[in-house]
């Protein structure tokens, strides 16, 4: 079998699903009928890790319908949706991918779509795939045209990949796209974040002070949805321009420290390890909530938490109760781990329309430029942002302006 996901029987189920993510993904929807004739991917062989989700799954199905061979793991081992793997499973898709998967099967399966794969392009959302290739796999990665890169936190790893000149091939951060980060950060993160808060605990937010660790596009757009359901949100930083904005933006800024005694519910966005930590579990007011937004199980210092608590016992599906010694009780979502998509089911369709139309004009980019690009950290280039944005108005029925040639010639001259 070239897959491996938990129930292929689940896979009628995850058709829905998918057809239900395509009539809310226009742009890619677009994409793929524009090029089914041409077949842009034909002979190229494509791995990818990403949340195994049924936006994920339009998009691997508009890559392979364009002509590319398509092997998928999971970005994270509580985040795939076991009816959408066994739905690309039965389409053909070599995907190797199940909710809750063992640290050492997750790494199995980013190994298997490696080596059975041999990809001449590298899709990841966190930098797992690519770390796993260089470290693991040096002389294959001599020969791969080049890779994207989804989210933040996998940017960061590869920006310090090629600082320290062992990044092998080219990558587009497509987390940098203008039309990425501005939606999917923001409004996908936003809305996501707070519906798998909800199914976890189905607490109501009006009124509760909820704590945002970090002000980058994911905590602002957190912060503003928060806010927008009667949260009093507060923000913590260390960044002093993000810190001002947060405050001209009307959020109360504090340090984690005064935050940990005040707060209700707690979310990091940070990219960072140990922003919740020991001394901050020691201040925090009894039935305290914490959720982790950003991509690794780190930004929580759940080691910690479990060394202080005298028990523990898991009190509702994703919610894990830990009692303090002075009887106080602390409530972790998601094991720590992403709670948008342990919880609830990700980003909405409409924002992920535009971050994998990112990712499919990339990868034809990539593939258009072999041999032409070094082994950077590129930028998604103008034109496709651009693209995207066009497709997007075009496929919501709106319409803008266009410059006059005689604005064109003012705004030229000096």
């Amino acid at each position: 079998m070239k897959y491996k996901v938990k129930d292929i029987n689940l896979a009628q189920q995850g058709n829905l699903k998918i057809e239900w993510a395509l009539n809310h993904m226009p742009v890619v929807a677009s994409l793929m009928n524009n090029c089914k004739k041409e077949k842009p991917f034909e002979g190229i062989t494509i791995s990818a890790v990403l949340h195994v989700t049924k936006e994920t799954a339009v998009l691997v199905k508009a890559l392979k319908e364009c002509g590319a061979r398509v092997l998928l793991a999971g970005s994270n081992p509580l985040s795939t949706q076991d009816d959408v793997a066994a739905a690309l499973a039965k389409d053909g898709i070599e995907v190797y991918a199940w909710k809750g998967e063992t640290e050492e099967e997750y790494f199995w399966a980013i190994r298997k779509i490696i080596e059975d794969g041999n990809p001449d392009i590298v899709i990841d959302d966190g930098g797992d795939l690519h770390v796993t290739i260089h470290k693991e796999y040096p002389q294959l990665a001599e020969k791969i045209i080049g890779g994207t890169e989804e989210t933040t936190t996998g940017v960061i790893r590869l920006k310090a990949m090629e600082k320290d000149g062992v990044l092998k091939y080219p990558v587009i951060a497509v987390n940098d796209a203008l039309t990425k980060f501005m939606f999917d950060n923001r409004y996908g993160t936003g809305q996501s974040t707070i519906d798998g808060i909800l199914r976890a605990t189905n607490v109501l937010i009006a009124g509760k002070k909820v704590v945002v660790a970090g002000y980058g596009w994911c905590g602002r757009g957190i912060a503003m949805r928060m806010r927008g359901m009667g949260a009093r949100v507060i923000v913590t930083e260390v960044d002093p321009l993000r810190a001002l904005e947060a405050v001209h933006d009307g959020f109360d800024v504090m340090p984690m420290d005064d935050a940990a005694k005040v707060g209700d519910i707690f979310v990091t966005a940070t990219g960072n390890i140990n922003v919740i930590r020991k001394e901050h579990f020691l201040k925090m007011k009894n039935g305290a909530i914490l959720a982790n937004a950003g991509h690794f199980n780190v930004e929580i210092d759940v080691k910690s938490l479990e060394a202080l608590a005298v028990s523990k016992r898991r009190i509702r599906p994703y919610v894990d109760e830990y009692k303090l010694p002075d009887g106080r009780k602390i409530y972790l979502l998601a094991e720590g781990r992403l709670v948008n998509l342990v919880a609830a089911e990700g980003h909405p369709s409409e924002v992920m329309d535009m971050s994998f139309a990112n990712q499919f004009l990339s990868v034809k980019y990539l593939i258009e430029n072999k041999g032409k690009l070094e082994p950077k950290v590129y930028k998604v280039p103008h034109e496709i942002d651009s693209e995207v944005a066009r497709r997007k108005l075009n496929a919501m029925g709106i319409k803008i302006d266009t410059l006059t040639e005689e604005q064109k010639r003012y705004l030229e001259s000096w």
